[in-house]
Protein backbone atom coordinates (compact mmCIF):
# COMPACT_ATOMS: atom_id res chain seq x y z
CA UNK A 1 0.00 0.00 0.00
CA UNK A 2 1.10 3.23 -0.93
CA UNK A 3 0.07 6.18 1.49
CA UNK A 4 1.09 9.10 2.43
CA UNK A 5 -0.28 11.81 4.20
CA UNK A 6 -1.59 15.06 2.09
CA UNK A 7 -2.93 17.35 4.80
CA UNK A 8 -4.23 17.36 7.97
CA UNK A 9 -6.20 20.45 9.57
CA UNK A 10 -5.65 22.93 12.23
CA UNK A 11 -8.15 24.83 13.69
CA UNK A 12 -7.63 28.85 13.67
CA UNK A 13 -10.26 31.73 14.85
CA UNK A 14 -7.76 34.58 13.34
CA UNK A 15 -6.37 33.87 10.25
CA UNK A 16 -4.21 36.67 9.89
CA UNK A 17 -2.75 35.82 13.14
CA UNK A 18 -2.12 31.76 12.19
CA UNK A 19 -0.90 33.26 8.14
CA UNK A 20 1.93 35.14 10.12
CA UNK A 21 2.52 32.98 12.49
CA UNK A 22 3.13 29.91 9.91
CA UNK A 23 4.02 31.87 7.08
CA UNK A 24 6.61 34.57 8.43
CA UNK A 25 7.74 32.57 11.90
CA UNK A 26 7.99 29.02 11.35
CA UNK A 27 8.64 29.99 7.37
CA UNK A 28 6.16 28.14 5.42
CA UNK A 29 4.72 28.67 2.30
CA UNK A 30 1.28 29.78 1.43
CA UNK A 31 -0.48 27.53 -0.97
CA UNK A 32 -3.82 28.38 -0.98
CA UNK A 33 -6.06 30.89 0.51
CA UNK A 34 -9.71 30.97 0.41
CA UNK A 35 -12.52 32.72 1.80
CA UNK A 36 -16.04 31.87 1.34
CA UNK A 37 -19.23 33.09 3.62
CA UNK A 38 -16.88 35.28 5.87
CA UNK A 39 -14.77 32.25 6.50
CA UNK A 40 -11.24 31.66 5.85
CA UNK A 41 -9.18 28.43 4.77
CA UNK A 42 -5.41 28.57 4.67
CA UNK A 43 -2.64 25.83 3.06
CA UNK A 44 0.32 25.91 4.38
CA UNK A 45 3.42 23.74 4.06
CA UNK A 46 7.33 23.46 4.12
CA UNK A 47 8.98 24.61 1.12
CA UNK A 48 11.04 21.89 -0.01
CA UNK A 49 7.76 19.29 0.91
CA UNK A 50 5.18 19.89 -1.95
CA UNK A 51 2.89 17.00 -0.76
CA UNK A 52 2.90 18.04 2.55
CA UNK A 53 -0.01 20.63 4.15
CA UNK A 54 -1.40 21.85 7.11
CA UNK A 55 -4.88 23.68 6.40
CA UNK A 56 -5.59 26.35 8.62
CA UNK A 57 -9.49 25.99 8.94
CA UNK A 58 -12.44 28.12 10.63
CA UNK A 59 -13.57 25.21 13.24
CA UNK A 60 -17.24 27.12 13.02
CA UNK A 61 -17.22 25.53 9.35
CA UNK A 62 -17.35 21.99 10.41
CA UNK A 63 -20.70 20.65 9.60
CA UNK A 64 -23.20 19.25 12.41
CA UNK A 65 -21.47 21.46 15.40
CA UNK A 66 -23.87 22.81 17.58
CA UNK A 67 -23.37 26.35 19.52
CA UNK A 68 -22.77 24.13 22.63
CA UNK A 69 -20.03 22.50 20.79
CA UNK A 70 -18.94 25.16 19.13
CA UNK A 71 -18.27 27.14 22.83
CA UNK A 72 -16.98 24.36 24.01
CA UNK A 73 -14.23 24.22 21.00
CA UNK A 74 -13.50 27.72 21.62
CA UNK A 75 -12.71 27.25 25.37
CA UNK A 76 -10.20 24.28 24.24
CA UNK A 77 -8.70 26.11 21.88
CA UNK A 78 -8.43 29.45 24.23
CA UNK A 79 -6.66 26.37 26.67
CA UNK A 80 -4.73 25.08 24.42
CA UNK A 81 -6.09 21.34 24.50
CA UNK A 82 -7.98 21.29 21.15
CA UNK A 83 -5.24 20.89 18.96
CA UNK A 84 -1.69 19.72 17.98
CA UNK A 85 0.76 19.09 15.73
CA UNK A 86 4.29 17.84 16.18
CA UNK A 87 7.04 18.76 13.58
CA UNK A 88 10.84 17.98 13.15
CA UNK A 89 14.04 19.83 13.11
CA UNK A 90 17.69 18.56 12.72
CA UNK A 91 18.18 21.52 15.13
CA UNK A 92 15.24 21.89 17.92
CA UNK A 93 17.61 24.78 19.48
CA UNK A 94 18.13 27.00 16.44
CA UNK A 95 14.30 26.43 15.92
CA UNK A 96 13.43 27.27 18.91
CA UNK A 97 15.72 30.27 19.19
CA UNK A 98 13.67 31.68 15.69
CA UNK A 99 10.44 31.02 17.28
CA UNK A 100 11.23 33.07 20.37
CA UNK A 101 12.17 35.28 18.17
CA UNK A 102 8.97 35.54 16.21
CA UNK A 103 7.51 36.25 19.45
CA UNK A 104 5.72 32.97 19.50
CA UNK A 105 3.88 31.53 23.41
CA UNK A 106 6.70 29.25 24.71
CA UNK A 107 5.39 26.60 26.51
CA UNK A 108 8.25 24.44 26.44
CA UNK A 109 12.10 25.32 26.13
CA UNK A 110 14.23 22.36 24.43
CA UNK A 111 14.10 19.39 27.05
CA UNK A 112 15.91 16.09 26.66
CA UNK A 113 12.67 14.04 26.74
CA UNK A 114 12.81 10.61 28.96
CA UNK A 115 11.23 9.01 26.07
CA UNK A 116 14.16 9.54 24.12
CA UNK A 117 13.51 12.84 22.05
CA UNK A 118 14.94 16.46 22.60
CA UNK A 119 11.50 18.61 21.60
CA UNK A 120 10.89 22.12 22.72
CA UNK A 121 6.55 23.24 22.28
CA UNK A 122 4.67 26.83 21.64
CA UNK A 123 1.49 27.79 20.99
CA UNK A 124 0.06 29.01 17.83
CA UNK A 125 -2.33 32.26 17.97
CA UNK A 126 -5.38 30.04 18.47
CA UNK A 127 -4.08 27.94 20.92
CA UNK A 128 -2.92 25.14 19.10
CA UNK A 129 0.16 22.77 20.77
CA UNK A 130 2.56 23.22 18.16
CA UNK A 131 5.62 21.10 19.24
CA UNK A 132 9.03 20.29 17.48
CA UNK A 133 11.26 17.34 18.30
CA UNK A 134 14.71 17.35 17.01
CA UNK A 135 15.25 14.53 14.13
CA UNK A 136 17.71 11.96 15.10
Amino acid sequence: MDIIIHSTFLPQNDPDAALAFYRDTLGFEVRNDVGYNGMRWITVGPTDQPGTNIVLYPPEASPGITDDERRTIDEMMAKGTYASIVLASKDVDAAFEQLQAGDAEVVQEPTDQPYGVRDCAFRDPAGNMVRIQQLA
